[in-house]
């Protein structure tokens, strides 16, 4: 028993001081009204009332769904495995120099990266996207991307460094599957499209689940590309509730409306992650394999 309090103390001490406490002080302090005079007021639900009522909630609700589905959808996920599937398809050599390329975005500083999609969409004509197009058709007016598509962009811009963690979570699974079985539906006649939907896609059931699941917490908490690309513009059009609450904690300096905030994004977090259990049958999932039970 000292042995295993011993040997399981720090890590247990750690969990409580980094993930618990700061759990339980978020709770305590979404019941208050601290301001920038960090008083300790308690105001009881109050924050939570005024968040009903607050006349914003229901476009920062309307843009973080659309901003995490859309990421989630065609970028973190999608993107992500269709990338995985064609890069393993491909020579050896050429698919790690491919994935390597990829995952440049990954070690690029979040700033640096916003910066270069500012200037992809610059609404002059010196802007990366403007610059083409007065190179394809003319003399054309340039478009002023970031105030006429705002959404779009800030969905690019995680999207393709989102892409790279599932690309690299879902080569490693195509990797690992036996040799054999696609040798078999080789040998039965099957193409690269009927390997992929019947042989594949199947065995990749637990890091679709993951990485859907990671990364719709992932997406619902982050907000550094948004924040320096549009700083949630124009016109609140790119408001997600991440940005809303940092805005409300750290520029409005209303620290206990903004844990509320938070404290209602982790419940939707964990909804969101019982929704997905739901969805993609986990407990089939964890079930031992029939032939193995009748054995």
């Amino acid at each position: 028993m000292i042995a295993l309090s011993l040997f399981l103390g720090p890590g247990v001490i750690l969990v409580l001081i980094f993930f618990l406490a700061p759990a339980v002080l978020t709770v305590i302090l979404s019941l208050t009204e601290m301001d920038y005079r960090f008083n300790w007021d308690f105001v009881g639900f109050q924050n939570f009332i005024d968040m009903a009522h607050d006349f914003l909630i229901g476009m920062v609700i309307k843009n973080t769904l659309i901003y995490v589905g859309f990421t989630l959808a065609f970028f973190n996920v999608g993107l992500a495995l269709l990338l995985s599937l064609l890069t393993t398809s491909i020579s050896e050599r050429s698919g790690t120099f491919f994935r390597l390329i990829w995952m440049l975005p990954r070690l690029t500083p979040s700033v640096v990266y916003g910066l270069l999609w500012l200037w992809i969409f610059d609404s002059t004509r010196f802007g990366l996207l403007n610059s083409l197009r007065e190179l394809l058709f003319g003399n054309v007016e340039p478009m002023d991307f970031l105030s006429q598509h705002p959404m779009a962009v800030i969905v690019l811009a995680n999207g393709f460094v989102g892409a790279s963690f599932g690309m690299i979570l879902f080569t490693s699974a195509i990797k690992s599957i036996p040799r054999d079985y696609l040798y078999a539906a080789s040998v039965d006649g099957a193409g690269w499209f009927f390997k992929v939907r019947k042989v594949i896609l199947p065995l990749l059931k637990w890091q679709v689940l993951f990485t859907t699941a990671y990364q719709t917490l992932s997406l619902l908490t982050s907000f550094e590309y948004i924040l320096i690309i549009t700083d949630g513009g124009p016109v609140f059009s790119t408001e997600v509730w991440a940005l809303y609450t940092y805005h409300n904690a750290f520029e409005n300096f209303r620290f206990g409306f903004g844990a509320s905030l938070s404290l209602v994004l982790v419940i939707i977090g964990l909804v969101a992650s019982l929704i997905y259990l739901k969805v993609f049958k986990f407990r089939e999932m964890i079930q031992e394999p029939r032939i193995e039970v009748d054995a």
